[in-house]
């Protein structure tokens, strides 16, 4: 069967979704050679670009791809494929005359995420790039935060329904403001500097205004941080043979977030919980100090002392550490050391 005669509703009600927001406009497209299936590089079918004039100039990137494009394959009637697709707008500066390859690249490489992990992107998840969003490039931006895309509503498919994520580029400091409060809350205090949730590489962090700071703290201060579990991949549980002192091991890089989430979790009365690549831990509110060992899971039991100690502990800086009233328990932070596309070591936390 030729590609002319697919059946591709899934695509066609993308298509028509895009036509009510741009009409006749002509978009850039850019499609895949070889197929993800038979071993081309790229998961997604394609990506189309608009270019937009207001309310600045900018390009507006859609996937195809992450939802069923042509048959239903899925047993999940409700949801077409993953259920969505990404967007991104990108300030255009007046020199640009085409679509910047390295957006191109950074939504397959998040296709390649989805599709090797089966992890989804939702409204409010946030994703650390451990450097530039945009390779090479003289940003600030290093993270990515995600939102629907606020033209371009979910949208019914023969194959299920089908949301619009928006991928929005972010600071350091703006993504551990989202760890510590919540994505959209965060997004919604800064929306005023950001028309569209529009990334431009060129701006500062926006938690240099004094009136986003303090709404920030003070939304983290009376709610708490959404964020429930938190991947570390240094993450480690050493059991001594002799049962004296047990060692709670986690990188330098995380250990700054994992406190600050620490003090937003149990101050309200919620569980965090730290997951890696072999073990996972649990930190709950207790009377009383203490851990419980289930398999792959501990689970760290902190009265308001204990919990205090910990998230004072749980700084960007190597070594060992033993807790005040709870000589059962030591942290040891290592170093993280950030790589490069090669491999290469290009900065040592802690």
């Amino acid at each position: 069967m030729s590609e002319e005669e697919l059946n591709a509703d899934g695509w066609a009600a993308i298509d028509e979704a895009l036509e009510l927001l741009y009409g006749e406009q002509e978009q850039k497209h850019y499609g895949t050679a070889i197929p993800y299936m038979l071993g081309g590089p790229d998961p997604l079918n394609g990506i189309s670009v608009y270019e937009v004039r207001e309310p600045l100039p900018h390009w507006h990137f859609v996937t195809y791809g992450f939802s069923e494009l042509y048959e239903k394959e899925s047993e999940d009637p409700e949801h077409s494929g993953y259920g969505f697709e990404l967007t991104f707008r990108l300030f255009k500066p007046a020199t640009e005359t085409e679509p910047p390859a390295w957006a191109l690249n950074l939504l397959q490489n998040l296709g390649r995420y989805v599709f090797n992990s089966g992890n989804v992107f939702r409204s409010g998840d946030y994703m650390d790039a451990n450097g530039p969003i945009a390779l090479e490039a003289d940003t600030l931006l290093t993270a990515l935060a995600f939102i629907a895309d606020p033209l371009l509503p979910a949208i019914g498919t023969p194959n299920g329904r089908v949301e619009f994520i928006q991928l929005v580029g972010i600071t350091n400091d703006e993504l551990l403001a989202m760890q510590v409060w919540n994505t959209l809350g965060v997004l919604a205090e800064m929306t005023e500097h950001l028309p569209l949730y529009m990334t431009d590489l060129q701006r500062d962090s926006l938690l240099k205004l004094p009136a986003i700071a303090e709404a920030v703290r003070l939304g983290s201060e009376s709610e708490g941080s959404n964020t429930g579990a938190l991947y570390v991949d240094q993450l480690a549980w050493e059991n001594p043979a002799d049962g004296s002192v047990h060692t709670l091991q986690l990188g330098a890089k995380q250990a700054e977030i994992a406190g600050k989430l620490l003090r937003g979790r149990l101050l309200k009365g919620r569980t965090l919980t730290l997951a890696g690549p072999e073990i996972s831990v649990s930190f709950e509110t207790g009377d009383t100090p203490g851990f419980e060992i289930r398999g792959e899971l501990i689970i760290l039991k902190l009265d308001e002392a204990a919990g205090t100690a910990l998230s004072e502990i749980f700084r960007p800086s190597a070594g060992l550490y033993s807790l005040p009233g709870w000589p059962e328990l030591a942290v040891r932070i290592v170093p993280t050391h950030i790589t490069d596309n090669e491999g290469t070591i290009v900065k040592t936390i802690g």
